[in-house]
């Protein structure tokens, strides 16, 4: 993939020629194969495929944006003369510094198999059979909403007028099934499980029987009265309840624009003493994982939270170079066709670390709780303060060190900051799901509505 540096030069190039005084120029190139599941049925198979280049050029202190989807030199000529015209035609912003420089990149692992780029249509719909029969086999009360297996094989380049030359390569492929039980008129809500990995190791005949479970476990759900209780959260909940709180209070940007809870709080203790954060994007077989960030700084593993104290923040260039820090390597291009997204400020594998409870035993040292698998309504939570107001679903009863039975119309509420500091035991089955890696958690004194 030696061409997709090529093209970034000519891109970093033209847009110096053009006038510019500094440039960047973000490449990507990615094959993909998609199976879907649609009211039990295998409905279909789509493959796809997406190159392009954006280009970022600073002029002034203003920074101009363009992209084409088109890998030519004559588009690739053009994308760079209208980022050069977009910074000329923009408004300085007094707290651009400058572009990465160059910095030397670690090697990845576990982010590449070549087995994932010789999958054929026919091995993936194998596979989602596979699953497909495990969820329906399990009972006959599970209905297969919908679901599917996708892989993909991606390319990214970055190249810029700082020194910046990097090449990267990933493979991905995950399973997912989304079930209801019914019996009757007893109608669960959905569940859903999911395996992804950068490497071909899914297994979906286990998500297909845990989708199941799930479903049929949630048969005969019933009320119960509002109370504090002790909480566990399995990693679906906890990262929606994070994502929208605390991942945004440790992003620089959050920080330096005072929307933030913890902007005067580093060195301060923040959460219990068993709550153990890193960032870290060169996690083996991370899903977030790679040799560099959006802007070609090299990726590095961030100390966040430390036995409950506050460590550090994390940063993109902008912010680092505004805060007169260095980057943490947390550029981020979001979207589906990456190149053509400016940086944005994002967390990579936000982990914590793991305890010594098996799931059984985190249950078994509750007398009354919850066990809450996903939740509704995380968006709407407050980023500032961490409060937040969700519906727990799926979701079942704890009596005696057991799970006794499924819960309907429950909500949780909270601070999540809170919930840190209450946290009083963790799991030892540490999953990667989406930017998230942790175990299961068990928190006390929740509120539940």
């Amino acid at each position: 993939m030696k061409e997709l540096i090529d093209y970034g030069k000519k891109a970093v190039n033209v847009a110096l020629r053009r006038g510019a005084e500094e440039a960047e120029a973000y490449l990507s190139m990615s094959t993909g194969t998609s199976i879907e599941i649609e009211r039990g049925q295998i409905v279909r198979s789509t493959k796809s495929m997406d190159q392009g280049l954006g280009v970022r050029a600073v002029y002034g202190k203003a920074v101009g944006f363009a992209y084409t989807n088109t890998l030519t030199d004559k588009s690739i000529e053009e994308a760079a003369g209208r980022a050069f015209k977009a910074a000329r035609a923009s408004k300085s912003d007094k707290n651009w510094h400058k572009l990465p420089n160059q910095g030397s990149y670690y090697e990845t692992t576990g982010t590449y198999d070549k087995k994932v780029e010789a999958l054929s249509s026919e091995e993936l719909v194998v596979t989602v059979a596979v699953m497909l029969e495990a969820t329906t086999a399990y009972d006959k009360r599970v209905l297969a909403v919908g679901g599917g297996l996708g892989a993909s094989v991606f390319h990214t380049a970055v190249v810029n007028s700082g020194g910046v030359e990097g090449i990267d390569r990933g493979t991905a492929v995950g399973c997912s099934m989304e079930t209801m039980g019914r019996d009757g008129v007893d109608v669960t809500p959905a569940c859903f499980e999911v395996d992804a990995k950068r490497v071909y190791d899914i297994d979906a005949e286990a998500v297909g029987v845990e989708a199941a479970r799930q479903a049929v476990s949630s048969l005969g759900a019933k009320k119960i009265e509002s109370g504090v209780f002790p909480v566990i959260f399995a990693q679906h909940a906890f990262r929606s309840l994070l994502y929208y709180t605390l991942i945004n209070a440790v992003k620089a940007d959050y920080v330096q624009r005072e929307r933030s809870a913890f902007k005067d709080k580093i060195g301060k203790k923040v959460a219990s003493e068993m709550v153990t954060v890193w960032d870290d994007g060169l996690l083996d077989g991370g899903l977030s994982t790679s040799k560099f960030d959006g802007e070609g700084v090299p990726c590095q593993k961030t100390v966040v939270i430390d036995k409950g104290v506050l460590k550090n923040f994390l940063y993109d260039n902008y912010t680092a170079n505004k805060a007169k820090v260095a980057s943490t390597g947390n550029a981020s291009r979001s979207g589906l066709a990456s190149y053509a997204s400016t940086p944005v400020l994002e967390a990579s594998n936000f982990t914590f670390k793991g305890g010594d409870r098996t799931p059984e035993e985190l249950v078994a040292e509750v007398d009354e709780g919850l066990l809450v698998y996903g939740v509704q309504g995380a968006h709407s939570s407050n980023p500032e303060s961490g409060e937040f107001s969700v519906v727990a679903t799926p979701v079942w009863k704890i009596e005696g060190g057991e799970v006794a039975y499924a819960v309907r119309g429950a909500m949780v509420t909270g601070v999540v900051f809170d919930v840190l500091k209450n946290v009083s035991a963790l799991g030892s089955n540490v999953k990667k799901l989406g930017q998230l890696v942790a175990p299961w958690i068990r928190v006390e004194n929740v509120r539940v509505v």
